[in-house]
């Protein structure tokens, strides 16, 4: 167990973090607490003047709004955000991984499909088209109930994929382009072994319009269908049912053979962060993304406004000036998005976030980028669109945890995992999501949800190395078919949320 009361990460930090609740009169370093400071929450070290920078990770991450005494406990309440004005260069911090030779790669027992993409489970999917045909789908797959598939070992299960928008929107644009790529992500995602797409016939987001965009073709395991031509709700369901009841041998014939680890491609994702994210759960999760790296997969970092702040530590790191470029032109966006909104970036974080030590977005977003590890960016993408680079990659898209985690499934992510420090019961599907906690304290009371706890980083003195290699392996054994936590409770019905961008009319 760690005996210091605080802890410093940086020389160039003006402000430590309490490693425990602290009282007032408390030493630390060269002077003593002023007032009470709750667990993970930061301590002024020495004097900051009203106006000047509150440092952490050597990093500026918000300024003194009133003269700031050493061992004042600095948080909200003598704390301002301002908006980011730094210089972004490209490619000045480029440490490409140690690439591991491909005969020595890691394995994992995945599924290979036919266009060659590999999967880390077997599901039979009903997507929707729009919110109208939500209750057909769900009552497709509700029919499928657990005798009757035990008698189909090597299907998962059958999900329906069912969303609140598809209408009331305009036929381009980012909206309607983002709600497509979802949708072909998802009919084409390769823990699906076969897809039923159920629309109801007059939305905005045409199924045909789909098919002719991405030239998918129907097969035995590729079905559409809309309620209008079907003729109806009820004939709608028990045809359904017969699609997929077709469908499930076929699924049901697919094996996991040995794949490369090379083929994962890992949503790295975070919610409900608190101080020690930063610290211990992100870093150790970068570590597991540098491994993954280095065996030739793939990591995605996501959620754009919660890398603001942050974006000039990955824009050094882009493989290119035009990788880079991309990046800063997301950010670009979320700044007029939010504008014209009449928001403002510093909307994060959250009342829970800020009570578990985190004052201002440009903090949160220092330590959420360590989930992205060390190696170079390699790809910016859109919101669900197929990530096609390997290495460390990035994805935009908003920081509300379904809807991102939905465009990294999208995109192709057959794995996610996530970092969380108040505590979360976040799970997907198709793709299993691994949760990692942040501190002992909640990984004890939520020890049911969590897969892993970093927070032994803090309470027991365990290297960031020896908790990213916990999280790598934690990778191989979930791909294989080990249950995560959230999977093993059922977790992932409720949780595709496309991001619907723009107007609603």
């Amino acid at each position: 167990m760690t005996d210091q009361l605080t802890v410093r990460l940086d020389p160039s930090d003006n402000v430590v973090i309490a490693t425990c609740a602290l009282e007032a009169g408390t030493d630390i370093e060269d002077t003593k607490t002023t007032g009470l400071v709750p667990s993970g929450h930061k301590i002024a070290t020495q004097a900051i003047a009203k106006g000047g920078e509150i440092r952490k990770y050597a990093q500026l991450i918000g300024y003194a709004a009133v003269d700031i005494a050493p061992g004042d406990h600095v948080h909200t309440e003598n704390t301002e955000f301002r908006n980011t004005n730094v210089s972004h260069e490209f490619g000045t911090n480029l440490r490409p991984a140690k690439m591991v030779a491909e005969d020595f790669r890691d394995t994992f027992m995945g599924y290979r499909r036919e266009n060659g993409s590999v999967g880390t489970r077997n599901y039979v999917a009903v997507v929707t088209s729009v919110n109208c045909s939500a209750t057909a789908a769900r009552r497709i797959a509700d029919a499928f109930g657990p005798e009757e598939l035990a008698t189909y070992p090597n299907v998962d299960g059958v999900v329906a994929f069912v969303h609140g928008t598809g209408c009331g929107m305009a036929g381009d644009g980012d909206g309607f382009e983002a709600l497509q790529r979802v949708m072909w992500g998802y009919a084409r995602h390769p823990n699906h072994a076969a897809v039923l797409m159920v629309g109801l016939g007059c939305e905005m987001n045409q199924i045909d319009w789909l098919l002719e965009a991405y030239g998918l073709e129907q097969s035995p395991t590729f079905q559409t269908m809309n309620i209008q031509n079907v003729a109806g709700l009820q004939r709608t369901i028990d045809v359904g049912i017969e699609k997929i009841r077709a469908m499930l041998p076929l699924a049901n014939a697919a094996r996991r053979t040995k794949c490369p680890a090379s083929e994962l491609t890992v949503a790295l994702q975070c919610g409900g962060s608190d101080a020690w994210s930063g610290v211990t759960a992100n870093p150790a999760l970068g570590y597991a993304c540098d491994l993954l790296v280095a065996q030739g997969g793939t990591g995605v970092l996501a959620e754009t406004p919660e890398i603001y702040g942050a974006e000039h530590l990955l824009t050094a790191r882009a493989s290119s000036p035009e990788v880079g470029k991309r990046l800063i032109g997301l950010i670009e966006w979320w700044e007029d998005y939010t504008a014209r909104n009449k928001g403002s970036m510093d909307n994060n974080p959250s009342p829970g976030n800020k009570k578990g030590g985190l004052t201002t977005i440009l903090e949160k977003s220092l330590g959420a980028a360590a989930k992205g590890g060390t190696t170079p960016l390699t790809g910016v993408y859109k919101y669900a669109e197929q990530v096609r680079a390997k290495g460390f990659t990035f994805m935009d898209s908003p920081g509300y945890d379904p809807a991102s985690v939905t465009g990294q499934i999208a995109g192709g992510c057959n794995l996610v995992c996530f970092t969380t420090g108040r505590g979360s019961a976040f799970g997907s599907k198709p793709a299993p999501t691994i949760k990692v906690a942040t501190n002992s304290d909640m990984y004890a009371r939520m020890s049911g949800d969590m897969d892993v706890n970093a927070g032994t980083i803090i309470s027991d003195g365990v290297s960031v190395e020896e908790k990213g290699r916990e999280i790598y392996d934690l990778f191989l054994r979930v791909a294989s078919g080990e249950a995560s936590k959230s999977e093993a409770q059922g977790l992932g019905d409720y949780e595709f949320v496309p991001w619907q961008i723009g107007a609603v009319m």
